[in-house]
């Protein structure tokens, strides 16, 4: 049998040795620069880099995988949610694995059930990824990364989930982020808060509805009405005018931006004036919030932050020392929308 050589005259690509030649470095102070080590000086690495740039250089994964048995790749397994939440906590965690010096593999599922979670993993852990990040919304996915756990690290970014022992848990701390909701709302001296909560299956839902309850019962006041939505500015608008027709509170609570915008038309259109005769406050802080008529009082959430703990700790794993971290947490962004009962 014979082996296939390489035709004549053909020139071979350039190699990590070539690097260091023509830069006047040895070829670990080029893997230095590669691999962002921060022993390397300036000047040297600026001659590396132009070495590389005249060279065309590319480094060889599949030989670096082969030897320090890392691909340097993280798998993502999101449901593919287009809203702003899953999505831009997506677009954090891939930034964040990025200036680490990661690849992302993104595995978007329809829904995101156990039976596909767990057949995302098992392919990621087939492709020889380092780690994995869950984005998980939605309940029912505690225990779908149990088979794998001796396999590969995994982060399932979830608030308020239990899953099963190895898989470690981030998130932004929704339930104090409706807390503050709150609190705000009573410190202006509303005492008939309402509630717009999003659907029971996601996480954040619960924990938003767990916090609006728990701040309210620490006031010593009682809740208000609740009304559940699905997140998006039609559910919002159907709240509204149910909330219209059993009468409204003086200060409402809705668990997204997208519900509150849905909840703001109606309300203008029926003549209601906001703040004037109920305050509203939102959650995520998304792009455009602040020009809502009126500019929406809301929980900002840190999905940079929250992408940069979700591969830190898949980091720490990676070298051993898996970490426990806090949920990362949510701020108030008051705006137009709240003021005191008149």
């Amino acid at each position: 049998m014979s082996v296939p050589t390489r035709p004549a005259g053909a020139a071979r690509p350039p190699g990590m040795y070539d690097v260091a030649r023509l830069a006047g470095v040895s070829h670990m102070t080029v893997s230095r620069v590669l691999n962002d080590h921060g022993s390397v000086s300036a000047e040297t690495r600026r001659k590396v880099r132009a070495a590389i740039d005249e060279l065309g250089y590319r480094r060889n994964v599949a030989a670096r995988t082969l030897v320090t048995r890392r691909s340097s790749t993280i798998g993502i397994i999101t449901s593919g949610s287009m809203l702003y939440g899953p999505s831009s906590t997506m677009i954090a965690v891939e930034r964040s694995a990025r200036d680490a010096g990661y690849y992302v593999s993104l595995a978007s599922l329809a829904s995101i059930q156990p039976s596909a979670v767990a057949e995302a993993i098992s392919y990621f852990v087939d492709q020889g990824v380092d780690g994995i990040a869950v984005i998980a919304p939605e309940a029912g996915v505690a225990h779908m990364a149990e088979p794998f756990i001796s396999a590969v690290p995994v982060v399932l970014i979830a608030a308020g989930a239990e899953p099963a022992a190895g898989v470690q848990i981030t998130a932004i701390d929704q339930e104090q982020g409706a807390r503050q909701a709150t609190r705000h709302l009573i410190d202006l001296g509303h005492t008939v808060i309402g509630h717009v909560a999003g659907p029971e299956p996601w996480f954040d839902a619960s924990a938003r509805l767990r916090g609006w309850r728990r701040e309210l019962a620490a006031a010593g006041l009682s809740p208000g009405p609740v009304i559940t939505g699905d997140w998006t500015p039609e559910s919002g608008v159907r709240a509204a005018r149910t909330l219209l027709e059993r009468g409204l509170p003086s200060a409402l609570f809705v668990a997204n931006d997208l519900m509150a915008l849905g909840v703001l038309r109606v309300l203008h259109e029926a003549g209601v004036a906001v703040p004037e005769q109920i305050s509203v406050v939102g959650f995520d802080d998304m792009p455009g919030a602040s020009h809502f008529a009126p500019g929406l009082t809301t929980i900002r959430q840190d999905v940079e932050g929250l992408g940069a703990q979700c591969i830190g700790m898949l980091l720490d794993a990676f070298d051993g020392h898996p970490t426990d971290r806090p949920p990362v947490p949510a701020r108030l962004i008051v705006r137009d929308s709240t003021a005191p009962p008149r």
